[in-house]
């Protein structure tokens, strides 16, 4: 586990100052093996006024890991103009300025990654400009470039070219099965064809362009097969947006008038979605009237959201004593009944007002209806976008953290990381310790211990034990010390976090010449670290394993110092 040494202080000027001597002399080799002196040292914050120095000197690297450092903190402008500095002579500038564009969507990042193919042939460039063309929907494009000029060891190209041209290979089969039954007048066929299309459905948000051709396709089958519109509907509702709505809803009407049972279903379920509740409510009524028992249990599911016991009571009694879930629910209603009362954060009763005051302009109303839209209505995430953000772009950091929450579930990892840091600078803690972890991730450990040490402001013992982790890993064992004191006294035994803490403590204990008091914690640590604490850990992450205390091996240590004093 890394420490500070007492040569620290001096190895840190000799290696800044042959750093920026070798950026201005042009040894960019020299600057690249100073510069890793900070970066596997883990001393971005000392490496940063060398690196600085490297950059006025002109040397492309410092560019870059200058660039790099400031975008992982956050300043995403400050690392633009370093790319942009350098990326017309380094390559790996022009692959991270790509990045950087990419990341906001603008078309220029092509621009860069074409230019550190073709210049600097950087595979990782023709990789993101094949994942270009093919997010531009051209996906056989995208797999001849990456087969372009391969050389041996260029293996990464293989399995995104794999992938891509399995998106043309299904195209051009769902497009020859339509064919054919177009020509037949089969609408079977059609159906049968189309919905080789719902393998595409998980990669439609990264290659957004591949939708033209699918609706394309999906828009065929419909014409011939009203059961084909129910898989368009869908395709429609998960990748087409709000503009796409009404259509959906009328392949979906138009199916259900033509005898497909399952479009009143599904209609009942994306209106559900959406928080339609009316709508949802309708339509699983009209085919639980039928018998359907998916829809009776939604629509009971629907009604005892809204209080309604008595109609769901009625469902579930349809559905029979023999479905478990069923008589669960009528347990669970009688509870309800007794209980009397319903969290304001599940009231479905207050959503109409809240949401009057919400297109009136009102972000806090607006917030408070997502949030029981999404927790009492249990709406789909992808819905619940446009009523938290208002809130969050006012500046209330519970609601930038939800929204941050909800772009991570829907895989959006730059509005994700984007929103929990502003979270995060807005003091909600539990971004923080988000921070914390993406700084660690980046192996930022300066930057990410100091985000820990914020969420530790709300004394919760997961947060203080990050926190007090990390300045043992860095070496401060006296200012770790108090941290994990707090957590080792007052957190709960029975807790992760504890065991964790316990083993930090006991290593700051013993390195502050406290072996006594080392040794408990050590001991407690030591017994269940393999059993709660080591599963936790990624066995193929050496960097986290190698910055792990091995509670065994200080305690270890501990008792033969003791066992010395003793004699």
């Amino acid at each position: 586990m890394w420490c500070v040494t007492n040569d620290l202080p001096q190895d840190i000027e000799a290696r800044g100052e042959a750093l920026v001597a070798a950026a201005a002399s042009g040894d960019r080799k020299m600057v690249r093996r100073h510069s890793d002196f900070f970066v596997w040292g883990r001393l971005v914050d000392e490496g940063i006024p060398y690196w600085q120095r490297a950059v006025a000197a002109g040397d492309p690297f410092a560019h870059f890991t200058l660039a790099r450092y400031r975008k992982i903190r956050g300043d995403r402008a400050a690392a633009e103009t370093l790319y942009r500095a350098a990326a017309d002579r380094d390559v790996d500038c022009a692959y991270g300025l790509g990045v950087l564009l990419g990341e906001r969507g603008d078309p220029e990042a092509a621009v860069w990654f074409r230019r550190g193919w073709e210049e600097g042939r950087h595979l990782d460039c023709k990789i993101e400009l094949g994942k270009l063309l093919a997010a531009e929907g051209q996906p056989g494009e995208a797999a001849r470039l990456l087969m372009s000029e391969v050389e041996i060891g260029d293996i990464a190209v293989f399995r995104w070219a794999k992938l891509f041209e399995s998106f043309r290979e299904t195209f051009d089969e769902v497009a020859a099965g339509l064919d054919a039954a177009e020509a037949a007048g089969d609408g079977d066929s059609a159906a049968a064809a189309v919905r080789a299309l719902i393998d595409l459905d998980r990669h439609f948000a990264d290659y957004p362009g591949l939708k033209t051709e699918a609706a394309g396709l999906y828009g065929r089958a419909s014409a011939l097969s009203a059961p084909a519109r129910v898989d368009h509907s869908l395709f429609l509702v998960e990748s087409g947006g709000e503009a796409s709505w009404p259509e959906a809803v009328a392949l979906l009407v138009s199916a259900h008038e033509e005898g497909v049972a399952e479009a009143g279903y599904v209609l009942g379920a994306v209106h559900g979605e959406r928080g339609d509740l009316a709508e949802a409510e309708r339509w699983y009524g009209t085919v639980a009237g039928a018998g359907d028992q998916d829809a009776q249990w939604n629509l009971a599911v629907l009604l005892k959201r809204q209080r309604r016991y008595d109609e769901a009571e009625v469902w579930l009694n349809r559905l029979g004593p023999d479905v478990e879930k069923a008589v669960s629910m009528l347990s669970a209603i009688t509870a309800l009944r007794e209980a009397g009362q319903v969290d304001p954060g599940e009231d479905l009763d207050r959503l109409p007002g809240l949401r009057e005051r919400a297109q009136a302009g009102d972000a806090a109303a607006a917030y408070t209806y997502g949030k029981i839209l999404r927790d009492g209505a249990k709406t789909a995430y992808r819905y619940l976008l446009r009523w938290i953000e208002p809130a969050a772009q006012a500046g209330d950091p519970d609601a930038a953290c939800d929204l941050a929450d909800l772009y991570r579930a829907l895989g959006r990892p730059v509005l994700r990381d984007e929103w929990y840091r502003k979270a995060a600078e807005a003091g909600h803690h539990g971004a923080c310790r988000y921070m914390g972890h993406l700084l660690e991730h980046h192996r930022d450990y300066q930057e990410a211990e100091r985000w820990f040490v914020r969420a530790a402001g709300d004394g919760s013992s997961l947060h203080v034990m990050l926190a007090g982790k990390l300045k043992v890993q860095r070496g401060a064992y006296a200012e770790a010390e108090p941290l994990l004191r707090s957590v080792w006294e007052d957190a709960d035994e029975d807790t992760p976090q504890w065991v964790e803490a316990a083993g930090y403590y006991g290593l700051a204990l013993a390195r502050l010449g406290r072996p006594e008091e080392a040794e408990t914690p050590l001991r407690e640590a030591a017994e269940r670290w393999g059993a709660e604490i080591r599963p936790h850990y990624d066995s193929d992450d050496l960097e986290a394993l190698t910055r792990m205390v091995d509670p065994a091996k200080e305690l270890a240590k501990v008792e033969a110092l003791l066992a010395q004093r003793d004699d």
